[in-house]
């Protein structure tokens, strides 16, 4: 073969680190964005954060930079002579001889007193059906508990001290504990937890085991004695058997909760309250006695001992109300308030060549980043509002139908632009905060010859359901038939998916006996 030389011109794209860090900062939550900015103010000297007189309300990130601040001031050279990094030392060296050592960080973000503070709570788990079983005193007291934080585990710990164990049955009691799950449940059988002891003990032999294995049955009656009742259960029925033995006296409607607990769980949970007579022998008074305790009763005893993380939602734009027309606003929450260093710029000036231009330009790109994230979700936002405005008017039952598409081609960008724009970034709207995508959603079939969001038949779906005779429940088939009258063309399984979605029960389970 003859070698030859051959000249062709191929398209290609080249992805500068400037672009690819602004591509990476779009798709972040508000979350990774400070946790990023975080990170960036360790490694870049150039970069700092603005002054700022302090306000009323921080954002997440100012609380955690506010904890180091008092020994921020005095280490931000020395920080970087320890990291051992030759451009960092040699900056630090030249800006002491110059300037001095001192640099501030402050990040102060405040929040405007209108409608919106910026942040929104979501509610935690209801703890209702505790305080039906124990009372208000013991649901002040789990409050209580979950304020300064105790495990179910110290707990339990901590009632051992006042028993009278051997050392034996003490390691076999701490055993079970600690095979405890969040919910108070024992995670592991009984054979597990044995297998495990007697590895750790070096117990062999056959009489060894098994007075192990009766040991730790008798530990965990101990365990089930303990406060809470039901803690230590080895499933839900035992639970709740543990809890109606607990808290009331013996009598013909607890017989009658314990047989339904430990035989027909399933059927109480469909309310075939018919069903349950003809099986347990009893009227339906004895057995609505029966279940009013049994729903009296907390599936998960640990539950007031868990440790409930606060989940907030930041908004990234706030919708108002403005005249006869609508505001769209960035949180100032969100926003990071970033600044070069100029006394670390000044330094980098008067040492041309040594290297320290190059991290200069690295802060002032990954400003300008973070800027143009911001303008875009912004962008994005005031199509997405000039879209849905009927939204804004008269909430979920007018969306719209929308998808990436039709604001890519409006705002000139990439259906992939608007996909990380609209993920993990949120709303403040007057109805409530929502994921940017909540807005988008495709189009049912209408007898106009339009279509209907599947947002607003979802929502029509919870009104119709909302609005039900709890007697005879709308069936799949029934609200599919209801939105049809609506001129919507909905089919039962996609009524029924929907239905999943909105985590509403099957027409069987919402039935009211």
């Amino acid at each position: 073969m003859k070698p030859s030389l051959q000249l062709r011109l191929t398209p290609h794209l080249a992805l500068t680190p400037q672009l690819q860090q602004a591509i990476r900062l779009l798709q972040l939550s508000t979350l990774e964005l400070h946790q990023e900015v975080e990170q960036m103010l360790e490694q870049n000297p150039f970069l700092d954060i603005e002054e700022d007189a302090a306000t009323a309300f921080e954002s997440p990130l100012a609380q955690t930079l506010a904890d180091d601040r008092a020994s921020a001031p005095a280490t931000r050279v020395s920080d970087a002579e320890d990291e051992g990094g030759a451009e960092s030392a040699e900056l630090a060296e030249v800006a002491e001889q110059d300037f001095g050592t001192t640099a501030r960080e402050d990040w102060e973000n405040g929040t405007e007193g209108d409608d919106f503070d910026g942040i929104r709570e979501l509610p935690e788990r209801s703890s209702s059906s505790s305080g039906q079983a124990s009372g208000e005193g013991d649901d002040s007291d789990a409050h209580d508990r979950r304020a300064v934080g105790i495990r179910l585990q110290d707990h339990l710990r901590a009632q051992i001290v006042g028993m009278r164990l051997c050392a034996d049955d003490q390691i076999a009691l701490l055993a079970l504990i600690e095979s405890l799950d969040d919910d108070g449940y024992l995670a592991d059988p009984l054979e597990e937890i044995a297998a495990r002891l007697a590895e750790l003990q070096g117990v062999s032999g056959a009489e060894a085991r098994e007075e192990l294995d009766a040991r730790l049955r008798c530990a965990l009656g101990w365990l089930q004695s303990l406060d809470p009742v039901g803690v230590g259960a080895r499933g839900l029925e035992e639970c709740l058997v543990l809890q109606l033995r607990a808290q009331h006296p013996p009598s013909r409607e607890l017989r009658l909760a314990i047989v339904v607990c430990e035989k027909y769980l399933p059927l109480l949970a469909r309310r075939d309250l018919r069903r349950l007579c003809t099986l347990t022998s009893s009227t339906e008074a004895q057995l609505r006695a029966a279940q009013a305790m049994i729903v009296a009763c907390e599936p998960k005893p640990g539950r007031p001992f868990a440790e409930i993380e606060h989940q907030i939602v930041v908004p990234d734009v706030i919708v108002r109300r403005s005249g006869r027309g609508l505001k769209v606003t960035l949180n100032p929450d969100v926003m990071p308030r970033l600044r070069i260093n100029e006394l670390y710029a000044h330094a980098a000036r008067s040492q041309r060549g040594s290297g320290l231009s190059g991290r200069l330009q690295e802060a002032r790109w990954f400003m300008k980043n973070i800027q143009q994230r911001f303008d875009t979700i912004v962008r994005v936002s005031k199509a997405i509002v000039e879209r849905q405005k009927a939204f804004f008017t008269h909430g979920a039952i007018a969306m719209k139908p929308l998808v990436l598409r039709e604001i890519a081609e409006e705002l000139d960008l990439h259906e992939s632009t608007i996909s990380r724009v609209t993920t993990a970034k949120y709303m403040a709207t007057p109805h409530g905060t929502f994921e940017l995508k909540y807005f988008f959603g495709s189009g049912l079939a209408t007898d106009a010859g339009g279509n209907a969001s599947s947002t607003a038949v979802r929502a029509l779906i919870e009104q119709f359901v909302q609005a039900e005779d709890r007697s005879r429940p709308l069936s799949d088939s029934r609200l599919a038939q209801m939105l049809e009258e609506q001129g919507i063309q909905v089919a039962r399984r996609t009524v029924a998916k929907y239905r999943e979605l909105l985590r509403i029960a099957p027409a069987a389970q919402r039935r009211a006996t």
